[in-house]
């Protein structure tokens, strides 16, 4: 077992918060040793999805929504920044590919398949990243974005949701493909602030803490 492979496991909801990580049965899920599976639990410690207590063992990090808040306030700088970056770096494919999954987000709107629009939004906000190719921006993103797998499939769920969020990757692909970068950051900031709303909405609603 390596790393990646536990950490998978986690953001595909296979293991829920505050569950137990039980060693003995990583290392035989994973065929994996005991030294390997104690090290991906650190790894995993240090980028904040499993807590190790002395004496008691490990369990998937809850994130409460205050802190899944404070989580996307960061996440809406790093990745204007990153927005930004992309937009001075975009090729004409590459552009054209932000096209693409552009319209497919907006047919998924269209024929309410709101799993798939779900899993077009990590595609273009990963392609986004890509395009970008800022290497620490990119690991701040995808550490803080592991902690908050479970608020943005809520998020996912809630009614409108797509169709609140759509003109706004809309603009995002936009401003990219017109290599306008203070556009394209201000653009995903506004996203990203849409969806720290959206968690404050489900928070006065009583959703999960």
């Amino acid at each position: 077992m390596t790393t990646p492979q536990l950490r998978d496991a986690i953001l595909r909801g296979e293991f829920l918060p505050g569950e137990r990580l039980v060693e003995a049965q990583l290392m035989t899920r994973f065929s994996a040793s005991r030294f390997t599976v104690r090290a991906a639990l650190q790894d995993l410690a240090s980028e904040g999805l499993v807590q190790v207590e002395r004496n008691r063992g490990a369990h998937v990090r809850k994130v409460s929504l205050e802190e899944a808040v404070e989580i996307t306030e960061v996440r809406m700088v790093v990745e204007g920044l990153i927005a930004a970056r992309a937009a001075e770096r975009v090729t004409d494919e590459q552009a054209g590919e932000l096209d693409e999954i552009g319209l497919l987000m907006r047919r998924a709107v269209e024929t309410q398949e709101h799993r798939r629009y779900s899993d077009l939004n990590q595609r273009l906000h990963g392609f986004v990243r890509q395009i970008a190719g800022h290497g620490t921006a990119d690991r701040i993103v995808e550490t803080l974005r592991g902690q908050l797998v479970r608020h943005q499939f809520t998020l996912s769920l809630l009614p409108g949701r797509p169709q609140i969020s759509l003109p706004q990757h809309e603009r995002v692909i936009a401003a990219i493909r017109d290599r306008d970068p203070k556009a394209a950051e201000t653009a995903m900031r506004d996203h990203i602030a849409s969806v720290i709303e959206a968690l404050r909405s489900i928070e006065q609603l009583g959703g999960p803490s």
